[in-house]
């Protein structure tokens, strides 16, 4: 079978557009209850698997075409970058994300960062310092694989340091992140949330199929002993932390092919709202098409 072209395949998506824009669906707003989110759920958008799977692909163009604005703005001395932050659950898909979405577009315009349990010298600093050090450099898009919430989830969870000082992290957290937000930098919270069945259910394929195995933890059957934990961890997250300078998205995650496509679209809606354009020569273009015409 012909596979079909990007042409065909964006016409075939557009009975199946988004009924609303992402970022205002799945924004959590005052009032948010975590409880209430449907993991299955499909919001801003009506069509099937295969409809999700096709506007995924057909949206990588233009992903690619505003990362390189942006990276191409700040060669002309642009400040603005981008960061994405993807926090979730064991299993809930971040590896998906980093590979359909963040792997669509030019690796040179990327800096992921994939945060694990702190090291001694992480551990000497204040929490934030390791993640200062992260930050994307002006006409980048920064990726954060977990982020600085660990510290108010895990920690939280597993009682790592004294109530009193992981709650004041929250205000701490706000506050840094209205301070990056000055600077020129667009702040992208995404929390993928799936079910504790779906959960299993990944755990359990990883268990069946020896490709899976190595993405298999003993320890993530322990995190479900805590999942009670981490939902009010999450909650508290949302009620604290969801700002005007930095909001959070809550993507319903059980099913992936949603999952990505909703993170795509949140990061392509963010994007167009720069109003991104390539930077004006700074040579004499006619000049030099005839230095070049003369070699």
């Amino acid at each position: 079978m012909a596979k079909k072209s990007k042409r065909e395949t964006k016409k075939s998506t557009r009975s199946a557009a988004p009924a609303a824009p992402f970022s205002e669906a799945l924004r959590v707003r005052e009032g948010f209850v975590l409880a209430d989110l449907d993991p299955r759920s499909t919001p801003a958008f009506d069509g099937k698997k295969k409809d999700g799977q096709r506007a995924l692909l057909a949206a990588d163009d233009e992903l690619d075409d505003l990362q390189e604005r942006l990276y191409a703005e700040a060669t002309a001395g642009g400040m603005r970058s981008v960061l994405l932050v993807i926090q979730g659950m064991d299993t809930s898909g971040k590896g998906g994300i980093m590979r359909h979405v963040v792997g669509a577009v030019d690796p040179q315009g990327v800096e992921l960062t994939a945060f694990k349990a702190p090291t001694k010298e992480e551990l000497s600093h204040p929490f934030l310092w390791r993640i200062r050090k992260a930050l994307p450099r002006p006409g980048r898009i920064g990726v954060f694989d977990r982020s600085h919430y660990e510290d108010v989830l895990v920690v939280r969870v597993h009682d790592l340091v004294p109530p009193a000082q992981w709650k004041r992290r929250y205000g701490q957290i706000n506050a840094f992140e209205e301070k990056v937000a000055d600077r020129d930098m667009t702040i992208i919270k995404v929390a993928l949330v799936i079910s504790s069945d779906e959960q299993k259910a990944r755990l359990g394929e990883r268990l069946e199929r020896p490709d899976k195995y190595y993405k298999y933890n003993p320890g993530d059957i322990d995190e479900r002993e805590h999942w009670g934990d981490y939902m009010e961890a999450y909650q508290a997250v949302f009620d604290q932390c969801s700002t005007e300078a930095a909001p959070w998205y809550a993507v319903p995650a059980d099913r992936k092919w949603y999952a990505r496509l909703a993170v795509q679209q949140i990061l392509l809606e963010h994007l167009r709202g720069l109003d991104l354009r390539w930077p004006p020569a700074d040579f004499d273009v006619k000049a030099e098409r005839k230095r070049l015409a003369a070699t």
